[in-house]
Order: C-alpha cells, then sequence, then structure tokens
C-alpha cells in the first residue's frame, strides 16, 4: 500500500523553506551593510601618547579627588550633582505638562479629521529631531550659559517623545467608558474627564518617570556645552587633565544615575 503525503506536510515543508530563503536573504544583506559600514572607517593606528593618557586615566578613576566633594569656597561634585538633579525635575516636568495637549492633538480617536492628527503627529516628530545638546547650544546663544538652558533645552527636547509616548496611550484606552457616557448624555469635557483620563494618567505618570530617568543621563552631558549641572567641572577637568577630579566626578555621576533609577523603577511599579 503505497501512502501518498499529505497536503498538510507539503504546505509545512514549503512554508519552513521560505523562512530559511526569507532568513538568509536578510542575513546575507545585513552582513552586506557591516561590510560596508567598514569600509567606511579609516583606522590610522594609535596614537605614541595613547599608552601614557590610559594609565593616567586608570590612576585617576583608582585614586579620585575626594576634596573635591565638598568645597566651602566654590563649585564642587555634590553642588554639581545638585544642579544636574534640579535641571533634570525642571525639564522632565515642563515637558510632562506642556506635552499633554500635543498628545491629545496628535491623536487619531480624538480628532474629527485624519489631517488633524497627521499635523500632531508631525509637530512632535520636528520637536524631537534635534538632540538635546544641539538644543542646548541653541538656548545657550538665546538666553545665555547656565542651568535655565539647560532646563529648556531638556523641556523642549522631552515634548517630542513625551508627546509620542502619550498619543500611543490615548489611542490604545478602551472606548467603552467613553461609549457609555456619550449614551448618558455626557459632553465632551465631561467624558474626557472620567473616561479618558483615569485609563491615562497612570500611565503617563509611568513614561514622566522613565523620561526623568533619561534626562538625568542627558543633564550630566549638558554642561560640556555651558548649560549648568555636572558637566560644567568636567569638563574643565579634562581640559587641564585633572584624572583624580575626573575619577570623582564619574564615580558621582554614577551614584546619581543608579539612585534615580532605583527609586524611579519602585516609584512605577507602584504607580501601575
Amino acid at each position: 500500500m503505497r501512502l501518498i503525503p499529505s497536503k498538510t506536510s507539503s504546505s509545512s515543508s514549503k512554508h519552513i523553506a521560505l523562512t530559511r530563503i526569507r532568513f538568509g536573504i536578510i542575513a546575507i544583506v545585513v552582513a552586506l551593510i557591516y561590510y560596508w559600514s567598514i569600509q567606511g572607517m579609516h583606522f590610522e593606528g594609535l596614537q605614541s601618547t595613547a599608552g601614557t593618557v590610559s594609565r593616567s586615566i586608570l590612576q585617576g578613576f583608582l585614586h579620585p579627588d575626594w576634596s573635591f566633594v565638598y568645597l566651602a569656597e566654590g563649585e564642587d561634585l555634590l553642588r554639581g550633582l545638585l544642579d544636574t538633579l534640579i535641571i533634570s525635575i525642571l525639564g522632565t516636568v515642563v515637558a510632562a505638562i506642556t506635552c499633554i495637549p500635543f498628545a491629545f492633538w496628535a491623536s487619531s480617536n480624538m480628532s474629527r479629521h485624519l489631517a488633524t492628527s497627521g499635523s500632531g503627529k508631525i509637530i512632535l516628530s520636528i520637536i524631537r529631531v534635534f538632540p538635546e545638546i544641539i538644543v542646548a547650544i541653541l538656548f545657550i546663544k538665546a538666553v545665555g550659559p547656565g542651568s535655565f538652558a539647560g532646563v529648556l533645552a531638556l523641556g523642549i527636547h522631552s515634548i517630542g517623545m513625551l508627546g509620542k509616548l502619550y498619543s500611543e496611550t490615548i489611542e490604545s484606552i478602551d472606548h467603552g467608558p467613553e461609549e457609555a457616557l456619550i449614551a448618558s448624555g455626557a459632553n465632551r469635557l465631561q467624558v474626557l474627564r472620567y473616561a479618558v483620563l483615569p485609563q491615562v494618567i497612570p500611565q503617563f505618570l509611568s513614561y514622566s518617570l522613565y523620561r526623568f530617568e533619561i534626562n538625568i543621563r542627558s543633564a550630566t552631558t549638558l554642561g560640556l556645552v555651558g548649560a549648568g549641572g555636572i558637566g560644567t567641572p568636567l569638563i574643565f577637568a579634562l581640559q587641564v587633565r585633572n584624572w583624580n577630579r575626573v575619577g570623582i566626578i564619574l564615580l558621582g555621576i554614577i551614584f546619581l544615575v543608579v539612585m534615580t533609577d532605583l527609586i524611579s523603577g519602585w516609584v512605577r511599579k507602584r504607580i501601575i
């Protein structure tokens, strides 16, 4: 008795073959992209002073300048870290509040016309095109160097990203409570207050905390261009090759970032 192969096994074999071919094509394309990228790199070797500089940096990290932690007469590590923390908090708060109208503007389920939400998405994309350090340089030229420029840079850049995340949260809400309120005669403001906001506020807070963690890291680099924070003494220490001071500043940044991540993660779990 001759067995006839079933159509199911035949189609399964074809599917496996197509999957393998697709995977092979993707692997070849990725390999070609990597090869093309490597060909564009021009490595001319290490400088003659690379070993000496590397040893100096390592010695600075192993023997940090603990006297810089607190200086009664001027800028020190604690003041720089506190300045960085304040810049991050203010920038995040400004963005978290300001981006809410943009989020509703870009949400397709909150706009009557597709063009309206589309224009909101375009505006948010334009806002987040430029990195924080570029925005900081622009604000330094406008308002002068200092922490205020750093707050504005973080706030404006964060509006684009938080607005996008907020709008996606609004678009994914459950429409059952909204429809029930409309059926009972509620106006648009009541629907927004009792059906939309209770669903999105926890997620809004979670995204804001997550953005705050990112802003902490960004604020540490804004001082490199004069926008306040711990980056200002860091760039000065790098310029004069004071590796011991660089070491203590980097240790302070690590401590600040780790503590912020731990606290923010705990708060996000409590909210969600």
